[in-house]
């Protein structure tokens, strides 16, 4: 496809997946060899309407240069004029140039032959478009221009088959935030300014992303716990995700699958790796298959980031503000703080984990950094990213956005951070827009 179409395609994604009729185009599409029947099939199995319309604007982006003005065809033959309208009004007259009325050689696509997954990937590269072989042969197999030949369902591994989540339940879940700003002076924790802003920016942001918004501040460590029990103990059968939000104090701790610790206002910790077993499949049966995202803003630990020297042109400094503070402590390692005796999620053994996802705002054992004034890097960057691209972006390609942004502000003209995530989910996730 043209590149100019397929950013007009990126550009109306919001208005094709709530408005696209996908069920009245498939016939439409099939009939003009826009998409063969597996991939239809595959389409059709994503989900409810918008699922399907997301992954079939996602798929028709990788087909030949004819598959845009076909497609604006199927939309006028089936009625649906405003949006083809709406796709015109953005792109060059282009008319799709039939097939010649006359051959003589046909135009068919061998088949793949029989060898190893490692011969076939050196044979043909993702994305990369399989031409047509000449050969005077008998059936012919006609084909969209310049189609790749996508495997058999059993081994697709492309992108084009992952699914994504459904997300249209309204509201679409809960979202806790737990926002501890001021410490007893006993735990020997500074207290948090600035973290306020932060909590503010998430509550309005994620109640506009349609969710059931329940802010609590200052808890201590068996709080924390009592909190997240709750969460869990809720029938969350009629929504389709939830959210847990931590903002604190931090540390780096012994862990065997989430790293990290979230600090009461007690100066005990909660394990990451706690936190989310509160949520897993095993504990909140009403959250089984279903997305589970926890944002931690926290430090990872002591150890501060003076970065590495890089070329000037590849990055565009940014420089924190001159209040930054920290939200670590150094790493613990009691054996009595560690103990899981006491949790209503400690087993021997626990599930993998499954739809989790762990957005932390610093690499383990590293700080992070916090403006007293206008909030934490990480938050105030996922605020952004979240505002300009949840319509049309999937969760994790957002992370990839607040991470890169974040890498490029400084504190003090000499600490860096670098945020990263935990992603067990299994398919796409994109938010209520």
């Amino acid at each position: 496809m043209e590149e100019i179409h397929r950013k007009i395609l990126q550009r109306n994604r919001t208005n094709l997946v709530r408005d696209l009729d996908p069920l009245n185009l498939y016939d439409g599409l099939l009939e003009k060899e826009i998409f063969t029947q597996d991939m239809i099939d595959d389409i059709r199995s994503s989900g409810t309407r918008r699922d399907q319309a997301r992954q079939l604007v996602r798929d028709l982006e990788t087909r030949g240069s004819r598959a845009f003005p076909l497609f604006l065809e199927c939309l006028r033959e089936t009625g649906q004029h405003s949006l083809a309208e709406l796709l015109q009004n953005g792109a060059p007259a282009v008319q799709p140039q039939p097939a010649a009325p006359t051959q003589i050689v046909h135009t068919v696509v061998l088949p793949l032959p029989i060898s190893s997954p490692m011969d076939v990937d050196k044979q043909r590269k993702d994305d990369v478009p399989v031409y047509p072989v000449q050969r005077p042969h008998t059936t012919p197999s006609p084909s969209p221009e310049r189609e790749y030949i996508r495997p058999s369902p059993q081994g697709r591994t492309r992108q084009d088959s992952i699914q994504s989540y459904k997300m249209d339940a309204s509201p679409c879940g809960h979202c806790l935030i737990i926002n501890n700003v001021e410490f007893e002076p006993q735990s020997e924790l500074s207290n948090r300014k600035g973290s306020n802003i932060d909590c503010d920016k998430l509550e309005r942001r994620f109640k506009k992303l349609n969710f059931i918004v329940d802010v609590k501040s200052n808890l201590k460590q068996k709080q924390i716990k009592h909190a997240l029990s709750a969460l869990s103990k809720k029938d969350h059968s009629q929504y389709d995700c939830c959210v847990v939000i931590m903002l604190s104090h931090g540390t780096e701790v012994s862990h065997s699958r989430f790293p990290g610790a979230v600090y009461g206002v007690d100066g005990q910790y909660v394990p990451v790796q706690h936190i989310t077993n509160y949520l897993n499949g095993q504990h909140c049966p009403s959250l089984q298959s279903k997305p589970k995202l926890f944002f931690i803003q926290a430090c990872g630990g002591g150890e501060k980031d003076t970065g590495f020297e890089v070329s000037p042109d590849e990055v565009q400094p940014s420089i924190g503000g001159t209040d930054d503070q920290m939200d670590a402590i150094p790493m613990s390692s009691s054996s009595d703080s560690l103990s899981m005796s006491d949790e209503p999620d400690a087993r021997a053994t626990l599930p993998t984990p499954s739809d989790i996802l762990v957005s932390y705002s610093t690499f383990p054992g590293y700080v992070s950094w916090r403006d007293t004034q206008s909030g934490s890097w990480y938050v105030e960057t996922l605020d952004c990213i979240l505002e300009e691209n949840a319509a049309t972006h999937d969760l994790s390609t957002m992370l990839m956005m607040v991470n890169n942004e974040v890498s490029q502000i400084s504190a003090k003209g000499l600490y860096k951070q670098m945020p990263g995530s935990f992603n067990f989910l299994r398919k796409l996730l994109y938010f209520q827009s």
